[in-house]
């Protein structure tokens, strides 16, 4: 006797799960690409921003804000072309840790400032509210698909996949 199963939410998850992977890979290289694009064009400005956060001293504060944009470039064409993607899920999951920390410390001393995520940043004019908790939970979204690109790196069209000759999509009768 034989029984027919029909497909499960199980027995789609292994073919829609790659192509969720490309989205949480395309999603946050846009996101680093933005970022990075956004701050490359004033360095200075860019570590003004992460001096905001009085957590560094001001010349390693300008340094680390100086780089930064390069960082975000760099994790934004290795996730928008699948290259070392697993690697670069791990080091956008350890920024976005940093950030979420570093934006939870301003709220928690009661600074005023900007991010800097996708600007300049800094200090807020007076009277200019900051918005520490939708940033906070922006982060947490973007730290999300960074999660699941470290659980699930392989996805289909990457430089990846095309180097390992393996396909990213699992067969379902398997």
């Amino acid at each position: 006797m034989s029984v027919t199963a029909s497909p499960t939410r199980a027995g789609r998850w292994p073919g829609v799960r790659p192509w969720l992977g490309v989205a949480a890979r395309l999603g946050l290289a846009a996101v680093w690409l933005i970022a990075g694009a956004s701050k490359v064009g004033d360095l200075a400005a860019s570590g003004r921003a992460v001096n905001a956060y009085q957590v560094l001293p001001y010349d390693v504060a300008t340094v680390v804000g100086a780089a930064l944009p390069f960082v975000e470039l760099a994790l934004g064409v290795l996730l928008l072309l699948g290259l070392a993607t697993r690697l670069g899920a791990g080091v956008s999951a350890v920024l976005l840790v940093v950030f979420i920390a570093g934006i939870a410390s301003a709220w928690a001393r009661g600074l005023s400032i900007d991010c800097g995520c996708f600007g300049s940043g800094g200090q807020l004019a007076q009277g200019q509210a900051p918005s520490y908790l939708p940033e906070i939970l922006r982060d947490l979204g973007f730290l999300m698909l960074a999660g699941f690109l470290l659980i699930w790196p392989r996805t289909p069209v990457s430089v990846d996949g095309w180097l390992s000759g393996e396909p990213a999509v699992e067969d379902e009768d398997e």
